[in-house]
């Protein structure tokens, strides 16, 4: 009978909890580039306006200013984003910790089920041809004990003594 695990379903319902869960830290790290790539081309921006700002009309200076600001602005909520992308991102990473770790007790009870059922099987099998062993050993004295009567009962009529008082 080959070895079935008793928690098999849990083991396996953990693991496609484990597996959702890879998949939103998966997710969250995605978004955490994606705030990343927006913070640099925002700070691409403010480069290239500072530049331009410098080379541009003195009148224009306030309006590049006022850019510039609203650039500003829109760094600091985007690195605002990425704080909590990041924090989200810990969280997930966590709860994946946690997932994986209790996959993993379930697959080391898993192993410890199977080498017990291993030793069981072993200990069955070793009881099974003990006593095939002990059978044969007692079907062997009891035909060496058949042959030794039999011996002594054709000594036994061989006697002379036998034969006329016919015992």
């Amino acid at each position: 009978m080959p070895f079935r695990y008793r928690l098999q379903k849990i083991l396996d319902f953990r693991i496609r909890k484990k597996e959702e869960q890879l998949q939103n830290v998966r997710n969250a790290q995605a978004l955490v580039l994606k705030i990343e790539g927006l913070i640099e081309r925002n700070n691409q921006e403010i480069a290239s306006t500072r530049q331009n700002m410098r080379q541009a009309d003195f009148i224009m200076y306030e309006s590049y200013d006022t850019y510039l600001k609203h650039l500003y602005v829109k760094g600091e909520s985007l690195e605002a984003d990425r704080q909590k992308a990041q924090e989200a991102l810990d969280i997930e990473k966590d709860k994946l910790r946690e997932l994986e770790k209790a996959v993993k007790v379930l697959e080391k009870h898993k192993e410890h089920c199977r080498e017990a059922y291993i030793e069981e099987e072993k200990k069955a099998e070793l009881k099974q041809l003990s006593e095939v062993a002990i059978q044969k050993y007692f079907a062997k004295t009891k035909e060496k004990q058949e042959e030794e009567q039999e011996e002594l009962l054709k000594e036994l009529m061989k006697n002379p003594l036998y034969n006329e008082e016919g015992i």
